[in-house]
């Protein structure tokens, strides 16, 4: 076979963009689960991990393992005129550990107010509420920006 019987390469195609998720919204005692996916185009409430430290990282592992998400998202938090403060800064070391640790894409969302948003409707497991909400305002915003 010759170089001129070879068919032409087809290009590779663009990459897929991550199918399926687990949102956390983070906190120093408790951190709130959800999963969700592109087709469905929401999170849904899952748990609350009450572990601290490296203990927290082994209920996730096993929620990682059981779900098997394409990606993660972490939810953020900014004063309300957008300043950083101290729990910004734990939160995205929180998603650099979760990236480190797991090799999969980590992705941030602004969580203001999201908390106060789930109480208010009245959610029974606040944690995990505000970590469906985070990840259906990252699934919103995703589709917004293929829209366009």
């Amino acid at each position: 076979m010759t170089a001129a019987d070879t068919p032409p390469a087809r290009p590779s195609p663009p990459p897929r963009p991550p199918q399926t998720f687990l949102a956390f919204d983070y906190g120093l005692k408790r951190t709130g689960v959800a999963s969700g996916n592109r087709l469905l185009g929401h999170g849904s409430p899952l748990t609350t991990v009450t572990a601290e430290g490296d203990a927290r990282f082994v209920k996730i592992a096993a929620l990682i393992q059981e779900w098997q998400p394409d990606a993660l998202v972490v939810g953020v938090p900014f004063h309300p005129d957008g300043a950083a403060h101290d729990n910004t800064r734990r939160a995205q070391r929180f998603a650099r550990q979760l990236q480190g640790r797991f090799r999969l894409p980590v992705f941030e969302v602004d969580e203001r107010y999201s908390t106060t948003e789930v109480l208010a409707n009245g959610a029974r497991d606040a944690d995990a509420a505000a970590a469906a909400l985070l990840l259906t305002q990252y699934l919103d915003e995703q589709e917004r920006k293929e829209s366009r």
